[in-house]
């Protein structure tokens, strides 16, 4: 069960190798969280983010996950909440992609979208109903701002990230009154190893940034979250620009 001030004491993550993820079960162990999962193809990388967080005093252990294979998502996360009750679920995996080379292959395209979108929408409904069948929890779905428009220079990330995001709204939507409280965290630019080489945007942001936002979410028990919360504005200006004249800005 969560604790009086809100924040988890279990905690299923899935994209275990995520920065962001990882940043926040960080933060969250040292506050209160003591048992994660990690969920996420099985890897040597998965295997040492497991090792440094049973370091700092959680039990933690690693599940087999892969978000391009809904048929199998249900028995894989069945088998965690057969395990004990989950307080937290972190929604954290997606992909970039690489928009010049996906425009030439579909395929490719199609693969960003059923990893953020499909996968996504596959994986958050079984942890909705197994949160809802224990009577309480929390989901955090990463989103992005690059949902809220897209944008000439990565439209297809966007728009996967942009049904990912009204997914997750609906969700909350109809989870409210039911025990489980669904939390959009929607980070901008974010300095991370899926972002190295790019262009830094404009209120670029950290990992550890985006995961004090979660814990502080968490208390507020928030619906969304922006990070850096200056982001809310400037996005509501472009959501509401011309068309015309946002295909010229320089985004």
């Amino acid at each position: 069960m969560k604790d009086a001030f809100g924040l988890p004491q279990s905690l299923l993550v899935l994209g275990g190798t995520s920065e962001i993820a990882l940043a926040t079960a960080r933060r969250l162990i040292a506050r209160r969280t003591r048992a994660v999962w990690l969920a996420g193809r099985p890897s040597p990388g998965l295997d040492e983010a497991a090792g440094q967080l049973r370091g700092l005093g959680a039990e933690v252990r690693t599940v087999a996950f892969d978000a391009l294979d809904p048929a199998a998502h249900e028995d894989t996360l069945g088998k965690v909440f057969a395990e004990g009750d989950i307080d937290m679920v972190l929604l954290a995996f997606g992909t970039l992609g690489d928009q010049a080379h996906d425009e030439r292959d579909p395929g490719a395209a199609v693969r960003v979208a059923q990893t953020n979108y499909t996968g996504a929408v596959s994986a958050g409904l079984v942890c909705a109903g197994a949160l809802q069948a224990q009577g309480h929890g929390s989901l955090v779905v990463l989103s992005s701002v690059a949902g809220e428009r897209a944008r000439r220079a990565n439209f297809i990330y966007g728009s996967s990230k942009a049904g990912l995001d009204a997914f997750a709204q609906g969700l909350g939507d109809a989870l409210y009154g039911t025990g489980v409280h669904v939390m959009v965290v929607r980070p901008g630019f974010v300095r991370t190893r899926m972002t190295a080489g790019l262009p830094e945007a404009p209120l670029a942001t950290t990992p550890e940034a985006v995961a004090a936002a979660v814990e502080l979410g968490l208390r507020r028990r928030a619906e969304t979250v922006w990070v850096p919360g200056a982001l809310r504005m400037v996005m509501s200006a472009l959501r509401h620009l011309p068309r015309g004249v946002f295909r010229r800005l320089p985004v």
